[in-house]
């Protein structure tokens, strides 16, 4: 098994990563990421997808390749510059809502049907709206975070939170829970 080779990657995908280069986005998710993301989206036919922190929407790319007609997914970030980055790839896909604004507020205020897979990028759904965010998915449905092995670009101490949220999803009772030494490190659980 070659895991370099990946197969069947997103037509958009190069000319966002050569954007994000361009533009100096250090925050993407890694390809790896993306296709976890597809395979499991592609296992939830008709599925509701949340994807907070949304960038250029390198994964956004990978998650509508695997989403079928019948589902939908809305993504949100802050950055108005992203977010109009994101719009011109993404903009005519009638199964996404692109929403630009704090999440953290979005996640308060959210008041509708729960999600077959929430991808959390970004502080609100992982370090802070926690509860918010899990009480939002589906019995059977997927939290995915990634970023949890040292990255470069954390800053002095972030290292303990990311202690503090691994321990945090350990102890519910709620999740089925595996973390993987892969990729940026990364945590899947499933909603019992």
């Amino acid at each position: 098994m070659h895991e370099t080779i990946i197969r069947d990657v997103p037509k958009i995908y190069e000319e966002i990563q050569r954007k994000s280069k361009e533009i100096g986005f250090t925050m993407p998710s890694d390809i790896y990421i993306g296709t976890m993301l597809k395979t499991l989206i592609s296992s939830k036919p008709a599925a509701r997808v949340l994807e907070l922190g949304t960038g250029l929407g390198l994964s956004l790319a990978w998650m509508i390749d695997g989403m079928d007609e019948n589902s939908n997914l809305i993504t949100i970030d802050n950055n108005p510059e992203l977010i109009e980055l994101a719009q011109h790839y993404f903009g005519k896909d009638e199964r996404l809502e692109v929403f630009c604004e704090d999440a953290s507020i979005w996640l308060e205020n959210y008041t509708g049907p729960k999600f077959d897979l929430i991808f959390a990028d970004a502080w609100p759904g992982k370090y802070s709206q926690l509860e918010e965010t899990l009480n939002m998915l589906k019995s059977g449905g997927f939290y995915i975070i990634d970023d949890m092995k040292q990255q470069p670009n954390w800053p002095e101490g972030h290292d303990e939170k990311v202690r503090g949220l691994v321990s945090y999803l350990e102890k519910r009772n709620d999740l089925s829970l595996t973390k993987m030494n892969w990729s940026t490190g990364v945590i899947i659980a499933v909603k019992k």
